[in-house]
């Protein structure tokens, strides 16, 4: 019989960045400590993400105990930006939606701009008040996000993706296979499960904090961004279209909404309650 366990928690400081493992981390109502709590924007005030900066995924943030960030580029200088006062607040545009954040010091915008040959800011989400409220077609009145696409986590289960390689490798672009797990960015991986068994779990306990499971995730041209060169492919983009497309959306992972807090730990037994 098969027994689900949290096979791995990942933490994305700065949104469209490398991502961070943890061993453990805890659930707050609006998605993991310190997941998305910083992003870049432009000089329109627009978000700037790998899919405009591929790039990007070359870059790392180490989250600070004070809520600080270290920043880290290969071959490059470190820098260490500190959560900036609340002093000053912009209106950013995240995709469809707009969230006061503040942005961080001159030096933290100079790091970006020269690594990314644009002209960008990094800003940080402050105030609990500043969150996004959740797709209220999903989501329950006041529940809210940080500055995740969508919503507060992210699941994906290894034996999926093992499903898709599978399809991968049968597929136009082979070569390209078998694809990482990192493509897809989440905040929790499942171990232990059948292919697909995530498609009818509405609720899950991830040790003792339960979540639920709201939508699938549909997927964009980051998951073809190899996170270690951001060279971008076909895949998985191409199996994705043939196997789980419905309508225009292409599918893998589930959207999750914590109902409770608490902390989350590796090894810790996934329950299915719905």
């Amino acid at each position: 019989m098969l027994s689900p366990a949290l096979g791995a928690v990942y933490i994305h400081p700065v949104k469209s960045l490398a991502a961070h493992a943890a061993d453990k981390v805890a659930v707050e109502p609006w998605g993991l400590d310190g997941d998305r709590r910083w992003m870049l924007i432009d000089n329109e005030n627009r978000v700037v993400t790998q899919r405009q900066q591929p790039r990007m995924a070359q870059l790392s943030a180490e989250p600070l105990p004070d809520g600080g960030v270290s920043l880290s580029a290969p071959g490059g200088p470190s820098l260490t930006v500190g959560a900036p006062d609340p002093v000053t607040t912009v209106a950013a545009e995240l995709h469809r939606s707009k969230v006061e954040v503040v942005p961080a010091s001159e030096d933290a915008h100079t790091w970006f701009s020269a690594r990314l040959d644009a002209e960008v800011r990094l800003v940080h989400l402050d105030a609990p008040s500043h969150r996004r409220p959740v797709d209220p077609e999903f989501g329950r009145p006041g529940e809210t996000v940080s500055l995740a696409d969508g919503f507060p986590l992210l699941l994906t289960t290894r034996s999926s993706l093992d499903a898709l390689n599978s399809l991968v490798a049968r597929g136009d672009h082979p070569e390209e296979g078998p694809l990482p797990m990192d493509r897809f960015r989440p905040n929790v991986v499942v171990e232990g499960t059948a292919p697909w068994a995530e498609d009818g779990w509405r609720r899950i306990a991830i040790g003792e904090v339960a979540f639920r499971l709201v939508k699938p995730c549909g997927r964009c041209v980051i998951t073809t961004t190899d996170q270690r060169t951001a060279e971008r492919g076909k895949e998985p983009l191409r199996t994705l279209a043939r196997h789980r497309r419905e309508g225009k959306h292409l599918l893998f992972g589930q959207n999750m909404i914590p109902e409770a807090t608490g902390v989350i730990r590796v090894g810790d037994p996934v329950t299915v309650l719905g």
